[in-house]
């Protein structure tokens, strides 16, 4: 392979005419996409997390379905339910949203964790059991969840396991200037962008580009690089929990999607770089002393702040 694929670029360029100034946000969700992953968005209300979701959904050939997660949400309400056909004379399932392509899970941490929980066997293994009998689901299957803040009113916190099936953990970056904000409103001045929007991947190229980010070369070295990365983050005494050996794995596989994101040939330590915060600082628990007082959002940037601190440590592949 060589230069970055026009179906990548096409997918790129399609959620770029409505998302302005969200270069890095719209990357990290199609490495996640490719790789066949899931994406957390985390940031204020308003700052586009629903619309970078249905704009990535939108420009995907393929089922969509968008769960809002409220406090009353059950698990049946995500995965399905099996009900008495008197029909058939015997119990009928009936798929939920989850049986879908792309899966927005808009706010999830407002719904209580027995809801949250409804999701984890499907992003760890792409299925869900109802009463006993195991129902895969569609490939490639794809969930973006977004969430707001926990100060704000009415959240609750996503248990480890369940942030642990997330590849990545984002935010929207840097507000809008108001030249960014000006064009932003003229796109809406008179119909939402995304409505606009149509498909420029079919399922079945999804699934190839997913294939090709299996078989994209990834040099030994740069596997020992990764390695080092994920041992560091285990013997770090700011950290009282390091990333798991999973997170290697999951940290190899993003870097060979971002390669070919961005034209490349084969992994390269710069590219594992780029991706190590929001792969890795949501899977890591600072120490009581690295916690130290604040809220939330503190404690996210300073979990960032370590790990981007021990990559920066960790020795390049070759150096002395």
């Amino acid at each position: 392979m060589s230069g970055l694929d026009e179906r990548i670029q096409k997918l790129i360029d399609n959620i770029e005419c409505v998302m302005v100034g969200k270069r890095r946000a719209i990357e990290l969700t199609v490495m996640t996409l490719l790789g066949g992953g899931h994406a957390l968005i985390e940031d204020v209300p308003g700052t586009g997390k629903t619309m970078l979701a249905r704009a990535q959904a939108r420009s995907i050939g393929g089922e969509f379905k968008r769960i809002q997660f409220t406090p009353d949400l059950m698990p049946m309400d995500v995965t399905g339910v099996s009900i008495w056909s008197y029909k058939t004379k015997q119990m009928e399932f009936r798929p939920g949203p989850l049986f879908s392509n792309i899966v927005l899970a808009d706010e999830i941490n407002r719904a209580t964790p027995k809801a949250q929980s409804a999701l984890l066997e499907a992003m760890g293994e792409g299925q869900v059991t109802v009463d006993g009998i195991t129902y895969r689901l569609p490939e490639p299957f794809f969930v973006i969840a977004t969430q707001n803040p926990l100060e704000y009113e009415g959240t609750f916190p996503l248990p480890e396991a369940q942030l642990d099936r997330f590849w990545v953990r984002l935010n929207m970056g840097a507000r809008l200037t108001a030249e960014e904000l000006f064009r932003l409103m003229q796109r809406v001045e008179k119909t939402h962008p995304v409505s606009d929007l149509s498909p420029v991947l079919t399922v079945e190229e999804v699934r190839q580009l997913q294939g090709m980010v299996r078989e994209f070369y990834c040099d030994g070295a740069v596997r020992h690089y990764i390695a080092h990365i994920i041992k560091a983050t285990q013997e770090d005494s700011r950290l009282r929990n390091g990333a798991s050996e999973r997170s290697a794995d999951i940290m190899q596989t993003a870097a060979k999607a971002y390669s070919m994101i961005r034209g490349g040939d084969f992994v390269t330590p710069q590219h594992v770089q780029d991706i190590a915060v929001p792969i890795l600082a949501h899977r890591v628990i600072l120490s009581q002393k690295a916690m130290g007082f604040g809220d939330a959002v503190e404690r996210t940037r300073r979990a960032e702040e370590v790990v981007s601190d021990i990559v920066k440590n960790v020795p390049l592949p070759g150096s002395a």
